[in-house]
């Protein structure tokens, strides 16, 4: 969904507020482009497992959860590329259009906004494509389902109420749901039970899950792990450090470019398609994807690499060398989308923040453990996995 990097303008000074943990959830997905401690989470039984239903599109993985009393279903885009949980809420009169209905917090008994000098906290979100959120600062209730039959419920949590919203792709969702490690997050308004641990298994089709806590521990045969880094610039995002990238036999190391780095040079993220690298260094990836290609290119947009082909054989496998020694070794799929006759390559050239996005890690169970530094990886058929 390109949504990138949070810029945060807040007024009336606006604030949003290890062993491992006893008990996890798991949310399902489907496809589609103040701390709270142990105290504040009620009604989950001792080894249920929390989870969430979910539907598909083509580009972006949404959630569906419960906010509201009584509860009202929004579903949203899950973003590890951002902190803040919010959503569309009446009175909406700019607004984009969502498929369901818009979340009226004058009709929840646990809706209330936070004050800044005697008025509301106001707040603004603008996204680095120019999407944007502007609304009121509020804590509400969400409610999370559970394997137990009872909810998860996390009351109190701090969430954004959209009031004027813009998106630059077309959604059915109704917001964001945060999961970097800000403190507006969803995962860190869980509170330390969960130590940070989430993980998700993104797949084309089909069901898929988000897990936290103990559930999110991803290990066993095939898993490989690299190092995560947080840096002072940005610290709430999640960075790998990538060393290489290899296109067939081929392979294009960062050391001697600018790209080099050893305190991480890429954001993973869940909430953009598309992976991105810098300029200079992405272009020596499609050259060498060029001399492997036979095949007319094609017309294009977004400055992708495009082929007049749907013979996905001809295209050499991608494989990204993560400094901890996670090689993953990207299937076509991952890698190159067909356009009817066209066939692109997904790893765009781009002067921004350096992205690896949603569609380079189908088919990987991701997990990551902020108390370790580590995002591991598990090839994994994620349609068939909790089917």
């Amino acid at each position: 969904m390109a949504l990138f990097i949070q810029i945060f303008t807040f007024f009336l000074f606006t604030a949003t507020v290890s062993s491992f943990p006893p008990g996890g959830f798991t949310v399902d997905l489907f496809q589609r482009r103040s701390n709270s401690s142990s105290s504040r989470i009620s009604n989950t039984q001792p080894g249920s497992s929390p989870y969430a239903d979910t539907f598909s599109d083509s580009s972006e993985y949404f959630m569906k959860l419960q906010i509201g009393t009584p509860p009202v279903q929004i579903e949203a885009i899950l973003d590890t590329g951002s902190s803040r949980i919010w959503t569309n809420c009446l009175p909406c009169g700019n607004c984009f259009k969502q498929s369901g209905p818009v979340f009226d917090p004058s009709k929840s008994s646990t809706y209330k906004d936070k004050i800044c000098d005697g008025s509301p906290c106001s707040y603004e979100t603008i996204y680095e494509d120019q999407s944007y959120t502007k609304g009121t600062i509020a804590t509400e209730t969400v409610r999370i389902q559970s394997t137990s039959g009872q909810p998860y419920v996390m009351p109190e949590t701090t969430i954004g109420c959209s009031h004027n919203s813009s998106v630059v792709f077309r959604t059915a969702a109704s917001g964001i749901v945060g999961l970097n490690w800000g403190s507006s997050s969803l995962v860190s308004q869980m509170g330390e039970d969960m130590l940070g641990l989430m993980s998700y298994c993104f797949s084309g089709e089909g069901t898929s899950k988000l897990n936290f806590g103990s559930n999110a521990i991803v290990s066993g045969d095939g898993t490989v792990a690299a190092n995560m880094f947080r840096k002072k610039a940005n610290p709430n995002m999640y960075y790998l450090n990538l060393d290489a990238v290899s296109v067939g036999e081929t392979r294009i190391e960062t050391l001697g470019t600018p790209f080099q780095a050893l305190d991480g040079n890429m954001i993973i993220d869940s909430g953009t398609t598309y992976t991105y690298l810098p300029e200079s260094y992405c272009d020596k990836v499609r050259t060498a994807v060029e001399k492997v290609v036979k095949a007319d290119q094609g017309a294009s947009t977004d400055n992708m690499l495009c082929y007049k082909t749907n013979n996905m054989d001809i295209f050499p496998v991608i494989t990204m060398h993560f400094q901890g020694g996670a090689d993953l070794v990207l299937d076509k799929y991952n890698t190159y989308m067909m356009y009817g006759e066209v066939t692109c390559l997904m790893i765009l050239c781009d002067p921004g923040t350096p992205i690896l996005g949603n569609r380079a890690q189908n088919n990987f169970l991701v997990g990551y453990d902020p108390s370790s530094l580590l995002v591991s990886f598990k090839p994994t058929n994620c349609s068939a996995l909790w089917s």
